[in-house]
This record gives structure tokens, C-alpha cells and sequence, in this order.
């Protein structure tokens, strides 16, 4: 049963529906944030102008696949870099951003993961978010579903509670190979 639901999301998800229900869940998810619009929006611009921060420098530019996810002014910054060097670097770009309260380097030291990792790591976040969303007696709009290379990352403004039933459900999916918790608690 759950594989057939799976499957529908993937097959709607790939159509003009697709948009309709994207766009359904992402006013859901607005309307359920515990932030404010304001710092919703804030979060979203924040993460412009990371990456463009990201993107000015050539080296990590051409050398690294690194992603920043912001958060309550909180980043994220998960991917890969070739070496320490450019692994900091990326840390010293985005720290200095005068929105920027804290930055959480989970970039890991490696080459860029290829486009069959990636396709893989969009299945294992559907999976988790279809779990979440089916879990019972959990909103899964309190939770932001990030996958790289098969780590999970999850992220909120959450209790300690739907942390640990976050956590869970994340663990107990096929493919996860390892969760980082990166919320803040209420």
C-alpha cells in the first residue's frame, strides 16, 4: 500500500497536477511554520544570498557541490568539497553575512556526488516526507527534509517530541544511511 502511494505522488508529481500539489503543501507548510511569514521569507532570501556568496568565490564555485539551507537565520551547508581548504572556505563566505546567526558545516571531504546519488538522495527525502506526512499523531510540516549522499538532515522549530518522532521515521526509512539533527527546540 504505501509503495502504491509513493508511486501516485511520483506519477502526479511529474504533471502539471504536480504543481497544484506542490503548491497545496507549500501553502500548508507556510500556514504551519512556527515562524513568522517575515522570517519565512527572510530565510529564503538569506539563502540567495549565501549561495550567491558561495558562487563569488572560483574555487568553491568550480570545486565543490555544496547546498545552504537556512533555517530561523540558522545554515545549513551540506555537499561535498575536495579538501579542508575549500571546506572552511565555504564557512568563511557565509559566516560574515550580517543576517547569518550560525552556520552548520556538515560538508563532507569527497568528490561531488553524481547524478545518480542525487536522484537517490530526492527518493529518500520523498520517502521520509511520505512517511512523515502518513505518520500518525505528527505534522510533517514542522519538518524540513534535506538529503545528501544518503545522510538525512532534519530541521525545525520543534518540541522535543516530534524531534524524536522526526528522528524515527527518518532512521527506520530504506536508504538512510545516517540523521543529523539540526533543529532548535521550543
Amino acid at each position: 500500500m504505501r509503495w502504491g502511494v509513493m508511486a501516485l505522488i511520483v506519477l502526479i508529481l511529474n504533471g502539471c497536477a504536480g504543481a497544484v500539489v506542490v503548491g497545496t503543501v507549500g501553502g500548508a507548510m507556510m500556514l504551519n511554520d512556527r515562524r513568522s511569514v517575515g522570517s519565512q521569507f527572510d530565510d529564503q532570501t538569506l539563502e540567495v544570498k549565501v549561495n550567491n556568496a558561495l558562487n563569488a568565490d572560483d574555487g568553491v564555485k568550480n570545486q565543490t557541490h555544496i547546498t545552504a539551507v537556512s533555517m530561523n537565520q540558522a545554515i545549513l551547508l551540506v555537499g561535498q568539497a575536495p579538501n579542508e581548504m575549500l571546506r572552511s572556505k565555504a564557512v568563511e563566505l557565509v559566516r560574515p553575512l550580517r543576517e547569518v546567526r550560525v552556520v552548520h558545516n556538515q560538508v563532507r571531504i569527497g568528490n561531488p556526488v553524481g547524478f545518480s546519488t542525487i536522484s537517490n538522495d530526492s527518493w529518500i527525502t520523498t520517502k521520509v516526507k511520505s512517511r512523515m506526512l502518513t505518520a500518525e499523531e505528527f505534522d510533517s510540516t514542522r519538518v524540513k527534509v534535506i538529503t545528501e549522499n544518503a545522510e538525512v538532515f532534519l530541521l525545525g522549530l520543534v518540541t522535543r517530541e516530534e524531534a524524536e518522532k522526526a528522528v524515527e521515521i527518518a532512521r527506520n526509512t530504506s536508504g538512510v544511511r545516517k540523521v543529523v539533527k539540526v533543529f532548535e527546540f521550543l
